[in-house]
C-alpha cells in the first residue's frame, strides 16, 4: 500500500503527508520508537536534510544501545545516510568512526548542552510540522463526490454499485430464481456493415461485449444499452479493433479482467477490458478464421479453433503455439476445457465431437451427437458445446438440425431436445442459464426454444428475430439473454 501510494504522489505531484493520529507520531519520536516512526515516514514526502537529522539520530541510539550492525547497515543502505555521505562527509565519517568504538560515549555523539531527550524534541517538532491528519472519513467523502460528478456527466450509470479498485461499475443484483424470458429488455441497433458476429457477458455481469465484423471491440452496459463511458479508452473513442478484419468470436477468462478475440484472418488478440490495453498478439494462431476461444483455468493459456480445421493451444507468456490437435476434416467450431483442465472438446461441422489429451495432444474419444450405434454416419455440424453448469462431466451439445442434447464427455446421450420442426426449426445456437435450469436454443427461423434441462420439454417459444439468429449469450447472474442477428440488431431478454 505504501508503494502505491507513492506512485499516486508521485503521478499526481501531490504530497498527502498524513498520519493517522498526530500525539501518537510524536509520543512515538520523544520515547525513540523509531521502528513505528521510520513506518510512518516512509510514505511521507519530507525535505531531505530532516529525514537525514532523524536518520542520524536512529543511528546514535541503535549505537548506545550496541546494535551496530543493525546501525551500520542503516548507515549504509539508506537513502538519507548516501545523501549525507555525499553533501556533507564529515558528518558522515563521524557516524562511521563511531561504529568503530568499542563503547558509546555520549560526549563523542551529542554536541555540548545538547542530550538525547533534546534531540528527540527537535526532530518531534520538526518533523511534526510537516505533517497533518485527516480523519478517514474524509477520503470517503471525496470519492462519494467524486462518483456523484461522474454520474451527474452521465460518465457512469445512477444505479449499481462503483468498484473502486477494478475502477467500474460491480453488478450486485442477482436474480435467486432463473425464469424464462419473455419479453424485450433493451435493443441496441448496429449497421448491417458493421453487425457484431459474438457477443458476450462479462463474468461480473457489468459489461456486454460485441465483437463486430468491421473489427471493433465494444463494451456496452447491459440495463442502458450504450457504450461505457466510464471506461477511459471508449470515452477518448480509442476502441479496442481487428485491422478492419471482422472478429468471429470470444471469450473472457474467470476473473473477467482479459477478454480474448479472434478474427478472420486468423489471429487472436488478448485485452485488459479495464484499459484497452492489447496485453498479446497471435498474428498466426491459424492460417483461416479464428472461430472458437477458451482461456485455460489459469489463464496461462488459449485453447483455439478454426476454419483451418486444427484446434490449437497458445501460451500468453511465449506468445506462442504450444500444442496442436489434428483430425477434424472440416471447420472448428467450437471448443472448451473440460472442468480439471487435462482434457479439451472440439466441436466441428464434420459432425464429430473429439476428445483430446491436453498434454500429448492424443484423441481419446471421437463421438457423433444422436447417432445411435449401427446407424449411417451423417456430417450435420455441431456449432456448439459448453460445459453444464451443475454437471461439469455433462455437456450441451448443439447441432445445425433440429435437437440438441446433454452428453457425458464420453459420448452418451442423457437428455435431447427438439424443435419439433420437420423444416425451418434447425437450430443455429445455443447456451444455458448460469444455473442450469433452462436450455435456450435459438432456431433459424428467428424463434428461442427453451427447454427444461431436467424433463427434455420444450416449456416455451418467443419470437426473438424475422430471420437467424447467429449468436446468443445469458447474463452469468441475471435472467437476461441477448442476442445478436446479421442486420444489426442485438435484443436483450428479460422474463
Amino acid at each position: 500500500m505504501n508503494d502505491a501510494m507513492k506512485a499516486l504522489q508521485v503521478e499526481s505531484g501531490v504530497s498527502l503527508n498524513t498520519v493517522a493520529n498526530m500525539e501518537t507520531f510524536i509520543s512515538d519520536i520523544h520515547s525513540g520508537r523509531w521502528d513505528l516512526v521510520l513506518s510512518q515516514v516512509s510514505s511521507l514526502q519530507l525535505p531531505r536534510e530532516k529525514l537525514v537529522n532523524l536518520y542520524e539520530q536512529v543511528v546514535i541510539e541503535l549505537l548506545e544501545a550496541r546494535e551496530v550492525d543493525l546501525a551500520r547497515e542503516l548507515l549504509r543502505t539508506t537513502e538519507p545516510m548516501r545523501y549525507m555521505k555525499v553533501e556533507q562527509p564529515d558528518r558522515y565519517m563521524k557516524l562511521e568512526h563511531l561504529c568503530q568504538r568499542p563503547v558509546f560515549v555520549d560526549s563523542d555523539a551529542y554536541e555540548m548542552g545538547i542530550t538525547k531527550e533534546r534531540r528527540r524534541h527537535e526532530i518531534a517538532d520538526a518533523l511534526s510540522s510537516e505533517v497533518s491528519v485527516v480523519p478517514p472519513s474524509r477520503l470517503l467523502s471525496l470519492l462519494g463526490q467524486a462518483l456523484r460528478f461522474q454520474q451527474a456527466q452521465g460518465l457512469i450509470p445512477k444505479d449499481g454499485t462503483m468498484d473502486l479498485f477494478r475502477g467500474g461499475r460491480r453488478s450486485t443484483r442477482k436474480d435467486q430464481e432463473e425464469k424464462m424470458p419473455r419479453r424485450q429488455a433493451g435493443h441496441i441497433k448496429f449497421s448491417p456493415d458493421s453487425h457484431p458476429e459474438t457477443t458476450i457477458f462479462s463474468p461480473d455481469g457489468t459489461s456486454l461485449v460485441t465483437g463486430s465484423v468491421d473489427g471493433f471491440v465494444e463494451v456496452w452496459d447491459a440495463d442502458t444499452c450504450r457504450l461505457r463511458k466510464d471506461l477511459e479508452y471508449q470515452e477518448k473513442d480509442e476502441l479496442m479493433m481487428h485491422e478492419e478484419e471482422p472478429i468471429l468470436c470470444s471469450t473472457f477468462n474467470r476473473d473477467g479482467e482479459l477478454l480474448a478475440t479472434g478474427s478472420r484472418d486468423g489471429k487472436v488478440k488478448v485485452w485488459r477490458l479495464s484499459t484497452g490495453a492489447c496485453l498479446r498478439k497471435f498474428n498466426r494462431a491459424h492460417s483461416q478464421g479464428v472461430t472458437a476461444l477458451c482461456f485455460a483455468k489459469d489463464s496461462s493459456q488459449l485453447l483455439t479453433g478454426s476454419f483451418d480445421c486444427l484446434a490449437r493451444i497458445h501460451g500468453l507468456k511465449s506468445g506462442k503455439t504450444l500444442k496442436e490437435f489434428r483430425g477434424h476434416t472440416s471447420f472448428v467450431n467450437s471448443v472448451i476445457y473440460t472442468k480439471d483442465g487435462s482434457n479439451a472438446l472440439s466441436a466441428s461441422s464434420d459432425g464429430s465431437i473429439r476428445l483430446w489429451d491436453v498434454r500429448t495432444t492424443e484423441c481419446l474419444l471421437n463421438f457423433r451427437p444422436g447417432l445411435s450405434a449401427g446407424s449411417l454416419a451423417r456430417e450435420i455440424a455441431v456449432h456448439t458445446i459448453q460445459l453444464m453448469p451443475t454437471n461439469p462431466d455433462h455437456i450441451l451439445v448443439c447441432v445445425k438440425g433440429p435437437q440438441a442434447f446433454v452428453m457425458t464427455t464420453q459420448g452418451q446421450v442423457v437428455k435431447t431436445f427438439s424443435s419439433g420442426k420437420a423444416s425451418g426449426g434447425d437450430f443455429t445456437c445455443a447456451t444455458t442459464s448460469p444455473q442450469g435450469k433452462w436450455v435456450y436454443c435459438m432456431g433459424e427461423d428467428g424463434v428461442m426454444y427453451m427447454f427444461d434441462t431436467q424433463t427434455g420439454q420444450l416449456e416455451n417459444v418467443l419470437e426473438a428475430a424475422d430471420r437467424e439468429v447467429i449468436g446468443i449469450a445469458h447474463h452469468p447472474h441475471r435472467n437476461l439473454v441477448a442476442t445478436i442477428t446479421d442486420n444489426g440488431e442485438l435484443k436483450l431478454w428479460k422474463p
